[in-house]
């Protein structure tokens, strides 16, 4: 009697042997804005991160909002369709004096969020001063200060710009953050 092939979800996994290297961590990080929304992603593999690829959302002023922010999720959905992340990190919402800005970047926020949901991810939050704190070292550091050093923690030649290098060390962030207690 022949038996009908096993279904592939209901097959048992192969162990890995006991010498095996620890399974990568891939995040996706995102520094929201309603006209650039930075992303970057970055991979662990045992004790080294690398950067896998960063870039810019870029959409434009005169825009309505509904166009912005249906360019934004568009271009985040397919940022994590393409590099299947693990988790996503994202910038949390920060106290600003301006309510206007700081209404339009909750947008952002929320269709990246969205995307996020949809690709069934986790998401874990950080404010840019913790953000700064864990690459830096200091919660009130400078962006170029934090550009930089994400370049030498990832050995970049050359840095994607600032939008996308705050986005990097979001991920950073996350992939340390159970190491230096956030």
């Amino acid at each position: 009697m022949k038996r009908a092939p096993r279904h592939p979800a209901f097959a048992v996994p192969p162990l890995l042997p006991a010498h095996s290297a620890p399974p990568c961590h891939r995040v996706l990080g995102i520094d929201p804005g309603s006209v650039r929304t930075g992303w970057g992603v970055v991979e662990r593999k045992g004790q080294a991160a690398r950067g896998i690829a960063a870039g810019v959302i870029r959409v434009s002023e005169r825009a309505s909002l509904a166009q912005r922010l249906e360019t934004i999720h568009r271009g985040i959905a397919q940022v994590l369709a393409e590099h299947k992340p693990d988790a996503v990190a994202i910038e949390d919402i920060f106290f600003a004096r301006y309510a206007q800005a700081a209404l339009m970047l909750g947008h952002a926020r929320g269709v990246a969020l969205l995307a996020a949901a949809q690709a069934g991810l986790a998401v874990s939050a950080y404010p840019p001063t913790v953000v700064k704190r864990a690459i830096v070292g200091s919660g009130k550091a400078e962006k170029t200060q934090v550009a930089a050093l994400v370049g030498a923690l990832l050995g970049l030649k050359v840095l994607p710009g600032i939008d996308a290098t705050d986005a990097l060390a979001i991920a950073i962030t996350h992939l340390n953050a159970s190491r230096i207690g956030i």
